[in-house]
């Protein structure tokens, strides 16, 4: 199992309305290829004009494959161009992680088609 975990900074006040081009135009496209994530979250203490979501995947190979099609898709390029023109997200990090065996493992996201 591989948790994808991905935090976005943005400009100061900017969280909302990026949050608002991503549920119009991300979200549908990610949900067709990966399911629902483990976690969307919007940071309410420490480093603020956060957010950060995790993705579960068999692995890295199913990770690569599914975030390959996705990529493909031409509603993803309209995604990432209302990402561009927004001009809201100034930091991207992103961290592969494994469960500590000794914790419960996530359930796996069902696809929406």
């Amino acid at each position: 199992m591989l948790l994808d975990v991905r935090t976005y900074k943005c400009k100061p006040g900017r969280v909302p309305a990026q949050l608002e081009i991503y549920k119009k135009y991300g979200y549908p496209v990610q949900l067709r290829y990966m399911g629902e994530p483990l976690m969307y979250a919007v940071a309410e203490s420490g480093e603020l004009n956060t957010f950060t979501h995790v993705w579960v995947y068999d692995s890295a190979a199913d990770r690569e494959e599914k975030r390959g099609r996705m990529m493909k898709d031409p509603d993803w390029a309209v995604y990432l161009a209302e990402n561009v023109k927004g001009g809201h997200i100034v930091e991207q990090k992103t961290v592969l992680m494994t469960p500590a065996a000794f914790a419960p493992k996530p359930a796996m996201p069902t696809i929406h088609k």
